[in-house]
């Protein structure tokens, strides 16, 4: 196989993205299997379409690699490839206007020749397949700021991947895999946020991970290590406790021996101390049960309007119940939780937006669609109802009073999703059945639907620009976080929270969720996608998933 095969006619898609002079393609599922597995691979001429700067081809365990033409293709800035059976990718350093290549769930044993000179690259992801080695060179992608290589068979991360030179570098996820050790020089990275080196073979965490200025959440749960105290903390403690952990050790050098320093059991409540000998495998499973689209109620379908193709084209939804919001504080960890995706994997929502609305107060079947700016009207969370103008108008009045506030000469990245919308015609917005607009992404979800401490089901939605994966992949992590606050908040039995309210009792004392799938169509009532779909939810580590 050479990796090209067939023709034009054969390849609708293709056909219809010359003429249009389209600038994005999307070949995926089983059609579109069997025509690579008749042709002997990708129709030879989507190598033509040099227009395009989204391609994605996916969900096709027949494409086994790609022909050397895809050099041609120099205007691409995502390339995904994700979810097929890839041995191999050609040489892709002509690709230099690439910010995004997701290779994730084929059968790889080697990076494609190039990545490493690809200067715009902000985004990598090569989990689940073969890789035993990383290659030197990473640090001269200045912009890259995801890499993501769980699922492979690693045994170290190449020395060049601390280096101060990645100055971007905020998320790194190496799960699954046979690492040893992570570097010291790990301080180096000024803007590591997320660390996820699960379920290695790592025996010792550095203490100067400590020193990462920026780092919020760490996973090091399913590694063997060496200092006890530190394994049942990484198993069953919050980031910032393995943190101040680390700088105290760091602190007092050998002093404290194996088990860290003596001292800092004196600090822990009574009930802590209680559940300190509890084993690690108690609190390590979460599961996802998921609920086939055929037993959905007809309202939860949401249909895609055609013209948010040039505004937002991509979104996915989900329904899910068992989110235990009552006790304490636990609708608050929450909301700060979705706000601090929106800061890490969103991009501070320029990559993608995430809403949630109380399933009883919306009005179903809901439409996704555009509207003009003056006529978009949404009571937006905690204000009147007014236009999209008017909303604009009034966020950009309130971000410049804070820059000035904060004396800053640019305006907080906070609203940087703001300027998304410049100059565009059309808004999205998605309306339910009584053509009210309950969510306005990237920019706000409305009052009318939001969720409270009584909401027993949530309605959640993901919108993007960038990609239909990076929907999927952001719902994914969405959901491992809801499970996460349901085990916290069984655990810990939710003491009264700060607002000083006295917990309710729970029927929910687990961190089980319930995902209903649902459909979304276009107006013809084709699918377009649904979620999760049986390739979801596969890169969530510690989580079961029932079908």
């Amino acid at each position: 196989m050479d990796g090209g095969g067939g023709d034009g006619h054969e390849w609708p898609e293709i056909k219809k993205a010359a003429s249009e002079k389209r600038r994005e393609l999307v070949l995926q599922g089983p059609t579109v299997d069997r025509r690579v597995s008749t042709a002997g691979g990708l129709s030879s001429a989507v190598y033509s379409l040099t227009l395009l700067n989204y391609l994605e081809v996916s969900q096709c365990p027949s494409l086994t690699q790609l022909h050397e033409d895809i050099r041609l293709l120099t205007n691409l800035q995502s390339l995904v490839l994700c979810r097929n059976k890839l041995v191999s990718v050609p040489r892709v350093d002509t690709l230099q206007a690439l910010k995004v290549l997701d290779l994730s769930v084929n059968e790889l044993g080697s990076l494609p020749e190039g990545v490493c000179g690809l200067k715009e690259l902000t985004t990598l992801n090569l989990s689940c397949n073969r890789l035993e080695t990383l290659p030197e060179g990473l640090s001269q992608c200045p912009k890259l700021s995801t890499l993501n290589v769980s699922k492979n068979q690693l045994i170290s991360l190449p020395p060049d991947m601390f280096s101060e030179r990645l100055e971007l570098l905020s998320t790194v996820l190496a799960s699954d895999n046979l690492l040893q050790e992570l570097n010291t020089e790990v301080r180096l990275l000024p803007a590591l946020k997320i660390l996820d080196l699960s379920n290695n073979k790592l025996s010792e965490i550095p203490l100067t991970l400590s020193d990462c200025p920026k780092l919020k959440e760490i996973n090091f749960k399913g590694n063997s290590l060496r200092d006890r105290r530190l394994e049942k903390m990484v198993n069953g403690c919050q980031t910032k406790s393995v943190l101040e952990y680390l700088r105290g050790k760091s602190r007092v050098g050998s002093e404290g021996g194996s088990d860290g320093p003596r001292n800092t059991d004196k600090t822990k409540t009574g009930s802590q101390r209680k559940k300190k000998g509890r084993a690690p495998e108690d609190v390590a499973h979460m599961l996802v049960r998921v609920v086939h689209v055929s037993s959905a109620p007809p309202t939860l379908m949401v249909t895609v309007s055609p013209e948010v193709r040039d505004v937002r084209p991509y979104l996915v939804c989900c329904l899910v119940r068992g989110l235990n919001l009552r006790p304490g504080n636990a609708l608050k960890r929450f909301l700060m939780a979705q706000t601090k995706l929106h800061e890490d994997v969103c991009g501070k929502r320029t990559t993608a937006t995430i809403a949630t609305h109380d399933v009883h107060l919306l009005k179903g079947p809901l439409t996704y669609g555009v509207k003009p700016p003056t006529q978009l009207k949404i009571t937006a969370l905690g204000r009147k109802e007014m236009s999209a103008v008017e909303l604009i108008r009034n966020l950009h009045l309130e971000a410049e009073e804070l820059r000035k506030q904060k004396k800053r000469q640019n305006v907080t990245g906070l609203h940087k999703y703001l300027q998304l919308l410049d100059g565009q015609p059309l808004y999205p917005c998605l309306m339910d059945a009584e053509g009210r607009v309950v969510s306005f992404p990237p920019i706000t979800n409305s009052e009318h639907t939001k969720i409270s401490k009584t909401t027993s089901e949530l309605f959640v939605e993901v919108t993007s620009a960038t990609s239909l994966q990076t929907c999927k992949d952001i719902m994914d992590t969405l959901i491992l976080k809801m499970c996460e606050l349901n085990r916290f908040t069984s655990e810990h039995a939710e003491e009264a929270g700060t607002d000083g309210e006295i917990p309710a009792p729970s029927n929910n004392s687990t961190s089980e969720l319930t995902v209903q799938q649902v459909r979304t169509v276009d107006p013809d009532g084709s699918l377009k996608v649904v979620y999760p779909s049986k390739t979801d939810l596969t890169n969530c580590p510690g989580l079961t998933v029932l079908w």
